[in-house]
């Protein structure tokens, strides 16, 4: 009845448990309070609407409302009972002989006041910590499982770009293209959603964008924007028409199985200006430099430092990741099963990189009235530095 084909393995779930009972011991929490859909899954291998409770000690408990019978279909966890309202779980814990807590972990970065305020009362007032960077840093570092997963969708991510190539001409607009592109990442098992964390973060598959719609500015944490179709939306594709000399920004996010894969590769018809192939070319030195020093022990801040020091020796200070007042200070970011995930490779970030970190590096130059040229490739971070992902040329594709 339920496709249950990709389930989380048990062992990816308990390890991750366990994991998260060691930080709530050290932290003297007695238990977490897990609802965020991305955290959810991590910790229980379901997004049904549910209550995950893990406490310091002892067995979690999955309190589903719906679906039940999918929970626990999805869900590795032995304990999976029904919830009608959360106003019963004080006592569905102590039925499970679970202590209700004193101090609470939940994700205080996502939870909504009046949801607070609300457990609050549910639980008689505990005093309720911010749980939400423990986790958030506990994602940060990949199993072999969730590596696994996260290079198989960045050797979709290349399929995609093939096709890209393949379909592209003059006078499409970027929404037609935009569709074409979309129904085949689909067709490769796309699963359609791309989850970010950030408060109002929308996106749908990317951004694909030409010329001088893809240096148009949004309200995105992003250095690319696009002209979009409309103000609801304020970014992505819109109804600018390919043409020749112009570059064209494919930068997508394959989503599969849950893991995301950040992928950016620039297209020109015909031709591409040699100052603007000069441009790409120096991002993409910038890549193989950081690929080499991303190490374990060197912080995210200093990886952007680095990108920051040799963008403005190559002369293009100006126009690194952003143009004028609608510069960003990062050059790339955490993946996994968000798209804006720890660590932030961004200015003045104390994070230490660990191995088996995985990451987008996005080194771009945004020239008003032109385009954007550069790269992004999702990393694991590895004692040697940088390991790529994705195999699709960084070059330019001409076609």
């Amino acid at each position: 009845m339920f496709n249950t084909d990709a389930n989380v393995p048990p062992d990816e779930i308990r390890l991750r448990i366990e994991r998260l009972q060691a930080e709530l011991q050290a932290l003297q929490i007695d238990g977490a309070l897990i609802l965020q859909n991305s955290d959810l899954y991590y910790l229980s291998g379901t997004i049904q609407q549910s209550h995950l409770y893990v406490p310091a000690e002892g067995r979690p408990l999955l309190m589903a409302r719906k679906s039940l019978a999918r929970a626990r279909a999805e869900s590795p966890i032995e304990d999976i009972v029904p919830l009608t309202s959360p106003k019963q779980m004080p006592g569905i814990l102590q039925e499970h002989g679970l202590h209700l807590p004193g101090r609470l972990g939940m994700e205080l970065d996502v939870l909504p006041v009046n949801l607070f305020r609300g457990y609050e009362l549910v639980f008689e007032g505990p005093d309720i910590m911010d749980i939400s960077p423990v986790v958030r840093t506990l994602r940060a570092v990949k199993s072999e499982f969730e590596i696994a997963v996260i290079t198989k969708a960045a050797g979709l991510s290349d399929q995609l770009t093939v096709y890209a190539g393949e379909i592209l001409k003059p006078g499409m607009t970027e929404l037609e293209a935009a569709g074409l592109i979309e129904a085949h990442a689909r067709k490769l098992g796309h699963q359609g959603i791309i989850r970010m964390r950030l408060f109002g973060g929308e996106l749908f598959y990317g951004h694909f964008l030409c010329g001088a719609s893809a240096a148009v500015p949004s309200y995105m944490a992003s250095p690319t924007g696009g002209s979009a179709a409309n103000p609801a939306v304020a970014q992505g594709a819109g109804f600018t028409v390919l043409a020749p000399d112009a570059p064209i920004l494919l930068d997508y996010a394959f989503a599969l199985n849950g893991y995301l894969s950040d992928h950016t590769r620039i297209f020109a018809l015909e031709s591409l200006p040699e100052d603007l192939m000069a441009a790409h070319g120096a991002m993409l030195d910038i890549q193989s430099q950081i690929m080499a020093f991303a190490k374990p022990g060197v912080t995210a801040g200093e990886v952007y430092d680095l990108g920051l020091k040799l963008a403005t020796a190559a002369g293009y200070s100006d126009h690194f990741m952003g143009a004028e007042a609608n510069r960003i200070q990062f050059i790339g970011h955490g993946v996994g099963l968000e798209l804006d995930e720890y660590p932030f490779l961004a200015k003045g970030q104390e994070m230490v990189l660990a191995e088996n970190m995985v990451i987008a590096l996005e080194p771009k130059l945004i020239f008003p009235g032109r385009g954007v040229v550069g790269i992004e490739n999702t990393h694991v971070v590895t004692r040697e530095g940088l390991k790529q992902l994705g195999r699709y040329p960084d070059e330019v594709t001409i076609i």
